[in-house]
Parts: structure tokens; C-alpha cells; sequence
């Protein structure tokens, strides 16, 4: 089976993350765990569209959500697709399956009372810790980046001279997002008490580090989101995503262009940001009833 021809192919052809390879080998894995206990099949070349769509029922069944089981279907997809591009397999099983629509949600995002609330009047730890605790938040709200591209920051990302964050995104992408100066003194700061606890051989050029100085990783900045919302809002989700939706949202409901917009997000297509006008067309609506004689 080209089962891990194909999961070399995402990391060193297309270049997906590790995170992502991850995820389309757990899919693959499933997959084909269901079709050789239910059908006694092993092999790609074996497989039709009527094994998938009873894996697909299946899923259904377990009440695993619409957006996983499309998320599913397209790991299927490019599968079967790089089969028979390498001629592993002489038909598509694909072709027949066609994916559940899914509900749109609107994101969940902080208003900007909460938001300078949390950032003027909730109090952070002393010295290095609280400062870099504090950054983390703000550069989550004022450039919109995603959390594995925080953590992945290095030294020589930042810019304070030009006032820009150097990103490096999804299939190593890179883009340069601005900055506000208010940012650069707190950005200075956290620098200064970070350098004087830590030797430069430590830090290898790491900008976020750990009390001990070590990189930080993705479940401490997901905690310390979590707990710093959570003090702000009662919403149910409280993570680094929210905080990106709210940077969206907040610019659009401002006058920002959404390809401006975009650019910043690092979104592959204008599609992926349309989905923040959805609350700006809300905030409009709501506006109109207060405004309106006639609403």
C-alpha cells in the first residue's frame, strides 16, 4: 500500500505541517482499519466507493460532526487521487462520494470593550513572566496570527525598526504583518527582561521562552489564553483562535479591506475571510434597529 509514499509526499513535496501529516495518517489509519474489519480488505486497489460511503455512514452514526467527516473525505480524496497519479491503483473510488453539507457558524469572537478590559485592567504576573504573558495576548489581537506561528517566532522575525512581525505560515508561507508602536515598547520591554535572565546560547534565537527559557510550546500559551479570557467573557471557547477571529472581525467592523484583511491572516482565498463580514453585517443590523425611526 503507498500509505506512507503518500504521507512523504505531504511532508517534502507539498510541505504540510506535522500537525497536518499527523492528521491525514489518523484518517488513512481509520479508514482502513474500518474497511479490513468490516470487509476483510487491505489493499488501496481493493477499495470502492461503496466501502467508502459505509465507512462514511458509519461516521454518521458515532454523531462524529459534519465538518470532521468532510475533513475526512478530502484525506480520502488526495489519497486516491496520489494513487492513481503514481498507477497504485486504476480507478478513483472517489468520484461517487460526495461530501455532507456543513452548518455555518459565525466565529466567536471578544468585543473590544472586553478585550481593553483584559488588556488595561486584568492583572498579569510580575517581571518577565507578565510581560511576556501579556505580549502573547496582544500580538494574538493585534495581528491576528495563528498559535503555531506565535510559538515558531524567532528573534529575527521582529522588526522594531520597520514595525513588523515576519510570519511563517501554512506551507511555509511567509508574510509580514505591521504592528502598532504602542506594541514595539512592550515588545522592547519583554526583550530587555527576557535578556537579562537568559543567555543568547539558551534562547537560540527563540523569541516566546519559558520561565526556565526553554522555547514555548502550544498547550502553555492555550492555558494561559484560556485562563486570561475566561476573565473577560463566558463564552464557551476561550483559545488563541479566538483571538484571531476577534483581530478579523474588529478590523472589518472598522473599515479595514477585506484583502488587506486577508493578506494579514495569511488565508489562501478571499473565501476563508469572507466569513468575518457575517458579524459585521450583524453589527450593521443591529445599528439600523437602534438607529432607525422605522426599525
Amino acid at each position: 500500500m503507498p500509505f506512507q509514499r503518500f504521507l512523504k509526499y505531504l511532508q517534502y513535496e507539498r510541505r504540510y505541517s506535522a500537525h497536518t501529516v499527523l492528521a491525514y495518517s489518523r484518517d488513512l489509519e481509520q479508514f482502513f482499519s474500518y474497511i479490513e474489519k468490516t470487509y476483510e480488505i487491505k489493499e488501496a486497489i481493493e477499495v470502492t466507493h461503496v466501502f467508502v460511503r459505509s465507512w462514511i455512514v458509519s461516521l454518521m452514526e458515532q454523531k462524529i460532526n459534519s465538518r470532521t467527516v468532510r475533513r475526512k473525505i478530502s484525506t480520502l480524496k488526495s489519497f486516491f487521487k496520489f494513487c492513481l497519479r503514481e498507477k497504485s491503483i486504476d480507478r478513483n473510488p472517489m468520484q461517487k462520494i460526495v461530501s455532507p453539507k456543513v452548518a455555518k457558524h459565525l466565529p466567536v469572537f471578544v468585543d473590544e470593550q472586553r478585550m481593553d478590559m483584559l488588556l488595561d485592567k486584568v492583572e498579569f504576573k510580575e517581571g518577565f513572566p507578565g510581560a511576556r504573558d501579556k505580549l502573547i495576548i496582544n500580538i494574538f489581537y493585534q495581528t491576528g496570527m495563528r498559535l503555531s506561528e506565535l510559538c515558531n517566532l524567532k528573534d529575527t522575525d521582529i522588526n522594531l525598526y520597520d514595525l513588523t512581525i515576519k510570519v511563517l505560515g501554512k506551507r511555509n508561507k511567509e508574510r509580514i504583518i505591521p504592528v502598532s508602536a504602542k506594541m514595539k515598547v512592550e515588545v522592547s520591554n519583554y526583550i530587555n527582561l527576557r535578556n537579562r535572565l537568559f543567555t543568547k546560547e539558551l534562547l537560540m534565537n527563540n523569541f516566546f521562552v519559558l520561565d526556565n527559557g526553554n522555547k514555548i510550546y502550544d498547550k502553555f500559551v492555550y492555558r494561559l489564553v484560556k485562563s486570561k479570557l475566561a476573565t473577560v467573557t463566558t463564552g464557551q471557547k476561550k483559545s488563541p483562535h479566538v483571538l484571531r477571529h476577534t483581530f478579523a472581525t474588529q478590523m472589518l467592523n472598522n473599515g479595514a479591506e477585506i484583502n488587506a484583511v486577508k493578506e494579514i491572516l495569511g488565508h489562501a482565498s478571499l473565501a476563508a475571510t469572507q466569513v468575518y463580514t457575517h458579524n459585521t453585517i450583524e453589527k450593521l443590523k443591529n445599528i439600523y434597529k437602534q438607529a432607525h425611526p422605522k426599525a
